[in-house]
């Protein structure tokens, strides 16, 4: 049962991936970045004070770096949801599994503590031979700049990703978390807009701008739904199915963009999706706590 928070927390950041392609025709990267990052201060804020904890933190610089890292990755994945088909932006996003497991293995061979299992270095390679074939398409289309950067999202979603464990064995509640890291996303985007400029709201198309508060709030839904998933559900169940995005990703994309990928395209992105489950069976065996990842 609990694994179908995890399914439905995959739904509500599709559904916000939707409204990012749709918002980024009348608005900039930084700005949605930005948006997104103040409607869920208020969001993440309510939450917060509902639950009756505090913003007062021991660890403020942990919260700074990932914050950091992780507005790096967000802000390239909703570059790659403009400028890339949902389905591809979506997949190079979820490589995040898959990069996970390249640290494992890079640490083992790094520090030379353990030997590498062949099975987890296989998934890794597997992995990256699916990017291949799904950025072949954006080759062809001269999109390989925005895929390159939605790979960039993947690889920062990954380093979050660890980071919320440190967090997480410091003792910091989730709601915190999230709320520090949608601070951040404000802060980012209000200075990233100094530079690139502000869109004038009498110049939005208002089919554009009614995603603005959602893009917010169903970030903030999916992240509640994906932390009640992992704290009350097996661990390998739910985070296997965290990966049920790309399918709500592709009947998007299919359905709404009409988005047109070549069968190589397609055949990379289930290669992807496979390697991400086998990565993370594996590497639950050797990290057995895992918690979730954010978006």
């Amino acid at each position: 049962m609990q694994a179908l928070w995890m399914v439905l927390a995959s739904f509500w950041f599709a559904l916000m991936a939707v409204g990012i392609k749709y918002a980024s025709n009348s608005f900039g990267t930084f700005e949605l970045v930005f948006y997104r990052g103040l409607v869920s201060i208020v969001f993440m804020g309510i939450v917060v004070r509902a639950s009756g904890s505090t913003l007062r933190t021991p660890v403020p610089l942990m919260h700074v770096w990932r914050s950091t890292i992780g507005v790096v990755s967000l802000g390239s994945w909703f570059y790659a949801i403009a400028h890339l088909p949902l389905a591809t932006a979506m997949t190079l996003n979820y490589m995040s599994g898959v990069w996970v497991a390249a640290f494992v293995v890079g640490g083992a061979l790094l520090y030379g503590k353990e030997q590498p299992q062949g099975a987890l270095l296989g998934t890794v390679l597997m992995g990256f031979v699916g990017v291949v074939m799904t950025l072949r398409p954006t080759i062809d289309q001269n999109q390989l700049f925005a895929g390159l950067i939605g790979l960039l999202s993947g690889l920062g979603a990954a380093l979050a990703y660890m980071q919320v464990t440190a967090l997480g064995k410091a003792g910091e509640p989730e709601e915190r978390t999230v709320f520090y890291f949608s601070v951040g996303s404000a802060v980012v985007g209000a200075v990233g807009i100094a530079f690139t400029g502000f869109t004038p709201w009498s110049e939005v198309d208002w089919r554009d701008a009614v995603w603005v508060i959602p893009i917010g709030v169903l970030a903030s839904l999916g992240q509640w739904c994906m932390t009640r998933a992992y704290r009350k559900g097996a661990t390998l169940v739910v985070a296997s199915m965290q990966y049920s995005g790309i399918v709500f990703g592709a009947v998007f994309s299919l359905a709404l963009f009409g988005d047109q990928i070549p069968m190589i395209g397609w055949i990379g992105i289930a290669v992807i999706v496979a390697s991400g489950v086998l990565a993370t069976v594996l590497r639950t065996r050797l990290l057995p706590h895992t918690p979730a990842e954010e978006h």
